[in-house]
């Protein structure tokens, strides 16, 4: 009999531990999207201060363009004009796919946005800062289909040889 109930302690304390961690991770996947789901929204609505307090302090945003990797203080002179005029950009996540380290203190995403530039991916990584996630670093790309690379490559030529040429001295 105390061998059943053994067993039996060690089968529920073992689910029970599953099923926590699933309930503590899908309470940190919804954290984490409504930081990115209000990154979106406060851009949209030209919401400045908002948008940049998802932000850590020392945090990395890389836009589309090779030239585009800014702290998020060379980030936030980049943006005030447009978040001057009223309405920054605005993006709504079709897609979204987030993980988490072991130790629960960071989350990695990726995700696919609707925008004005058409389909374009964010991903990026959170970091736990006591109670708060914070954006430590945003990347935005722009896809290409793979039918179109040629293209592409041929309109971005004559611009990124100058630029390849400048980093590789």
């Amino acid at each position: 009999m105390k061998k059943l109930f053994l067993l039996f302690f060690v089968v529920f304390v073992t689910f029970s531990n599953a099923q926590t961690k699933g309930f503590y991770e899908n309470v940190q996947k919804k954290n984490v999207s409504k930081v990115l789901d209000d990154l979106n929204t406060f851009a949209a609505n030209a919401d400045f201060k908002n948008y940049f307090s998802l932000y850590a302090e020392e945090s990395t945003f890389t836009g589309t363009d090779a030239t585009e990797v800014w702290n998020k203080k060379e980030f936030m002179d980049y943006a005030k004009p447009h978040f001057d005029k009223g309405k920054a950009w605005s993006f709504k996540s079709l897609k979204r796919n987030i993980t988490f380290s072991k130790d629960g203190k960071y989350a990695w995403f990726d995700e696919l946005l609707e925008t004005q530039m058409k389909i374009c991916r964010g991903s990026g990584v959170l970091e736990k800062i006591g109670n708060t996630w914070k954006i430590r670093q945003y990347v935005l790309s722009m896809t290409v289909p793979n039918e179109n690379s040629n293209e592409v490559i041929k309109i971005k030529s004559p611009i990124e040889n100058a630029l390849l040429q400048k980093l590789k001295q």
